[in-house]
């Protein structure tokens, strides 16, 4: 076999750039939603820098809002076109619909369903009455921790250090917005605190026992494939397109 012939073996079989796009889009869309949320928690707040107005402050979270949107647009887009994952136009939008990895992939269904829902709200924001539009919008803050189990449990990068950093900071960034805001808003967060305080304890608290049993345990790739992942197997099996998964010990090498 030539070196050239062995080059064209290896790149077909490896991952395509659609695999690699559609991992750095959704790694991108967490970002930016968390982003969005942080900025939309501290403009409740009536929070404001000395040298920007609050316009500014407002007009910086609709921007992050529509960059969320392209990215993830961007995400789902390839994620369709990659062969390797095998998820249709539905399996997008319809939770537990998908073939690949259902649960975890249908949670990304929600947190889009949820998003698309702020987003056609606010298109029509002055025929549905603020009062509607308000409640509506508090689904984008219900999607962040969804989007969040999501990229944790179909992503394949999980299980390395900057990713698990990554959910880190975006996991603090939410939370030191979210204590801000109660801490400042003081008695008037009466209404929202019974809510607010246990999500913030709760949140961490799933989603370190999910890590810790889940995507960071061996055979996590073939519980995920399930649609309720069951106890964690004993072997573990490659987790990227195209790497051929290791004989038994009883197995005889080829010839």
């Amino acid at each position: 076999m030539t070196t050239a012939h062995s080059a064209v073996v290896l790149a077909s079989s490896g991952p395509s750039p659609l695999w690699y796009a559609t991992r750095a889009a959704g790694t991108v869309s967490l970002v930016l939603l968390t982003l969005t949320v942080v900025v939309g928690v501290l403009s409740a707040g009536r929070y404001a820098p000395r040298n920007i107005g609050r316009f500014e402050v407002s007009a910086l979270h609709r921007n992050l809002s529509l960059m969320t949107l392209v990215f993830l647009a961007l995400h789902i887009v390839t994620a369709i076109a990659d062969t390797f994952t095998h998820i249709g136009w539905t399996a997008a939008v319809v939770p537990l619909t998908s073939s690949y990895r259902p649960l975890w992939v249908g949670l990304g269904a929600v947190a889009v369903d949820l998003l698309l829902a702020v987003a056609i709200t606010s298109a029509f924001r002055q025929r549905i009455g603020q009062r509607t539009w308000k409640a509506v919008h508090w689904a984008a803050y219900a999607s962040w921790p969804v989007a969040l189990f999501h990229a944790a449990g179909t992503g394949t990068d999980t299980r390395l250090t900057p990713q698990l950093v990554l959910y880190a900071a975006c996991l603090a960034a939410v939370l030191g917005a979210v204590w801000w805001r109660l801490v400042r808003a003081g008695r008037r967060s009466r209404r929202i605190r019974w809510w607010a305080v246990p999500a913030t304890g709760i949140v961490p608290a799933l989603l370190a026992v999910f890590l810790a049993t889940g995507p960071l345990q061996p055979g996590w790739s073939h519980r995920a494939a399930a649609t309720f992942p069951s106890a964690p197997a004993a072997t573990s099996t490659a987790t990227t397109p195209g790497a051929a998964a290791a004989p038994p010990p009883s197995a005889s090498p080829a010839p």
